[in-house]
């Protein structure tokens, strides 16, 4: 049966409401967004070998699929509200592992003496025993099917799985393929299922898979190579259609009525600043300067490592726009680091008189607090607003806003910026900041419609983070040494990879790993978790304990890469740590290190191989953002598939602007060359490009938290 990409999932024959109810949890409705819900990483099933083949590898801790015959019956036992069932194995040579299986009491049923079995999962070597827990476990003929294949592991919430995902996968894709006219199930109305809207002549020349078999080989890959090339299209397609729609922005730098000049007020901050700016915020601060009294409006990034003193800049901005009779606003992508901001700047305000009047405007403000800041903001009272994306709200009117400050700029889509700049009457100053350094090759072409300040000094009295790339034979000292600076009165992060249990075995997810640690740790100690499928108000509730000092360790996924600053905070341990990014890594660990206290971030790589890891290595010698971006982009290239995190300086889907570097080049260059010829993207060859770039545009959030 033909099915449109517009189609809802709920017309696929035994989807039923209440799958329907979990894809909905995954923000997918439509047979688009389902073909566009990409596998987190791959499971590479091997073939079936003894324990001694195995054991021949030398590791510890190996991922593998063992050949043997149960040899005992499973015995149960109960303790603390868990079951254990456990039984022995042996392979032909005479060795012999022990399997068990935690909270599955069903599994007993299916255990039987003397039948072979093929046990994949992790192969644990202790020594004196070897045991293995939580393994698949199949028949031979089972596994026969997919020794060998790649076998898809999405993102996925409970009560889904891998197989269910895939069923409907593979509905979909057959259904866009049938090619023709097909009947568009949900309206009635016909809907062309030609969908292939890269012209023809840029899918020649850049050898681009078609987007039918592109979806095929990313979710059912018939080998390595067809799902890289298939990677490969879906990164070249998110390049393009970001800079086609960066760049079909406004050219050139439009006139401004709205001038600012340097006041005294923000002079007399800098002056009374219990520190010296560096020479990079220095730079900046005039920069700015020079722009905002042009006479035209100003673009310009604010680029720079964690902690390297963007904020002060944009206060001070900010502050010559207020007293220069306008109004600001300070745009962030999350409310604990809108009101970290704002409780800065009501503090600076109170210490030295400045001229602002703050507001704080998040989704979570009562709603008779927002009508008075509406209020107020229409009628000029309120000369300064902090806020989220409720800053962009309907409600939202500005009497004279000249200035907008947007904090972590890639995590908002294209109109969700420009709607503060209409709210501005169209000529609005712009500062955009980023908090992850980038090679400048690749800012020209990401940020090509703005001016760029970096941000490469530190702020004095900040002492350089110790660094430390260790294997999981160190975690009993890493414990303890994170006890040690816990009863120095320290805090601690603990990075993971996983939100949640049951998506990727052999990594460390913040829910377990949590309650491990509280065994590990004496009772004083509070051990708080965070992942990014909770909901905003416990986010900001457990962040707001830890800033505060009431929670001692924090177990986290990379959402605390934007989050409170906590100088407290000492140490970082981050575990699957070469499963991430070299700029996610370094970004997180930006975390710690705030303060005039010497902090320590310990990588904890749980794959050794027995040799050093290039990537992790750099980030062991190096603590300079832009050098480990240059490195980074040097050492990835198209087809590298390391890592579950992308780079951390842009949220795209699939795409990574260091691994996919080259991708993104040669989209720029098709952008410039399309443009040129069709500047509207007016002609009947562009109709479906322009369809899908306009959708691109309304539906492109780049908000991963």
């Amino acid at each position: 049966m033909p099915f449109a990409m517009t189609d809802p999932i709920r017309n696929f024959k035994g989807i039923g409401e209440k799958n329907a109810a979990l894809f909905q949890k995954l923000h997918i409705e439509t047979v688009g967004q389902l073909l566009s819900h990409f596998p987190r990483d791959y499971r590479l099933m091997p073939q079936p070998v003894t324990i001694r083949e195995a054991l021949a590898t030398g590791q510890k801790v190996c991922s593998c699929a063992i050949l043997a015959t149960i040899t005992t019956q499973a015995t149960l036992r109960s303790y603390g509200g868990r079951t254990q069932l456990s039984f022995m194995v042996r392979d032909g040579f005479g060795s012999q592992m022990q399997v068990s299986y935690f909270n599955m009491p069903y599994m007993r049923n299916k255990i039987r003496q003397g039948e072979r079995r093929v046990f994949y999962g992790q192969l644990t070597d202790k020594g004196s025993r070897l045991f293995m827990t939580q393994p698949k476990m199949m028949s031979e003929a089972e596994y026969s099917g997919l020794a060998g294949s790649l076998i898809p592991v999405y993102p996925k919430t409970k009560g889904l799985s891998d197989q269910l995902i895939s069923k409907y996968m593979k509905m979909a894709i057959d259904g866009i393929s049938k090619g023709g006219t097909g009947q568009n199930t949900a309206s009635g109305s016909k809907t062309n299922t030609n969908l292939e809207y890269i012209p023809g002549d840029i899918c020649e020349k850049r050898q681009l898979m078609p987007l039918v078999g592109a979806y095929r080989q990313i979710h059912f890959p018939d080998s390595l190579q067809d799902m890289q090339k298939a990677r490969a299209r879906f990164s070249y397609e998110e390049f393009l259609l970001f800079l086609l729609s960066v760049k079909m922005q406004k050219a050139g730098k439009a006139e401004s009525d709205k001038k600012i000049n340097a006041s005294s007020a923000a002079d007399s901050l800098m002056e009374n600043l219990p520190y010296q700016l560096t020479g990079s915020q220095k730079k900046a601060v005039d920069a700015i300067r020079k722009d905002l009294s042009s006479g035209y409006c100003m673009n310009r990034l604010l680029q720079g490592d964690v902690g390297s003193g963007k904020t002060i800049v944009a206060i001070i901005a900010l502050l010559d726009c207020v007293a220069s009779g306008y109004q600001g606003a300070l745009m962030a992508p999350t409310e604990v680091l809108a009101r970290q901001h704002f409780q800065q700047i009501e503090e600076l305000t109170d210490k030295w008189g400045l001229p602002f009047k703050p507001a704080l405007l998040v989704g979570s403000t009562k709603a008779s607090e927002k009508k008075k800041i509406y209020k107020d903001l229409q009628s000029g009272q309120i000369n300064l607003v902090i806020g989220t994306h409720a800053l962009i709200q309907d409600p939202v009117e500005f009497q004279n806003l000249a200035l907008a400050v947007i904090d972590e700029q890639h995590r908002f889509g294209v109109k969700q910026r420009d709607v503060l700049h209409e709210k501005g009457g169209g000529t609005v100053h712009t500062i955009v900041m980023s908090a992850t350094p980038i090679p400048r090759s690749l800012a020209i072409v990401l940020y090509g419609q703005l001016d760029i300040s970096e941000m490469t000094d530190m702020p004095c009295g900040r002492l350089p983070i110790k660094n430390c790339v260790v294997d999981q034979s160190w975690r009993p000292s890493a414990y303890k040494f994170m006890n040690e600076q816990i009863a120095e009165g320290r805090q601690i992060y603990v990075i993971c990879p996983m939100a949640e249990p049951g998506v990727m075995e052999e990594l460390e997810n913040v829910g377990d790993y949590a309650k491990a640690l509280k065994e590990h740790f004496p009772e004083r100690v509070n051990i708080d978790y965070l992942h990014g499928k909770m909901r905003p108000k416990q986010k900001n509730e457990i962040m707001e304990r830890f800033a505060s000092g009431q929670t001692q360790i924090l177990v986290s996924t990379t959402v605390i890469e934007v989050g409170v600053n906590v100088p407290n905070a000492t140490v970082m341990l981050v575990e699957n740590a070469e499963r991430f990014g070299l700029a996610s890594l370094h970004q997180i660990r930006g975390r710690v290190g705030r303060s005039d206290i010497q902090s320590y971030c310990i990588f904890m790589e749980t794959q050794s191989r027995g040799q050093k890891n290039e990537r992790l290595e750099i980030l062991n010698h190096s603590n300079d953002g832009f050098e480990i971006a240059q490195k980074d982009l040097e050492l990835r290239g198209p087809g590298d598939l390391t890592g579950l995190e992308q780079s951390g300086a842009f949220s795209f889907q699939h795409a990574d602007i260091y691994r996919d570097h080259s991708y993104l080049m040669d989209a720029a260059a098709d952008a410039d060359a399309l443009l040129m010829k069709d500047p509207g993207l007016t002609d009947p060859e562009h109709a479906l490009l322009k369809e899908y770039l306009d959708r691109y545009a309304d539906e492109s959030y780049m908000d991963v938290l």
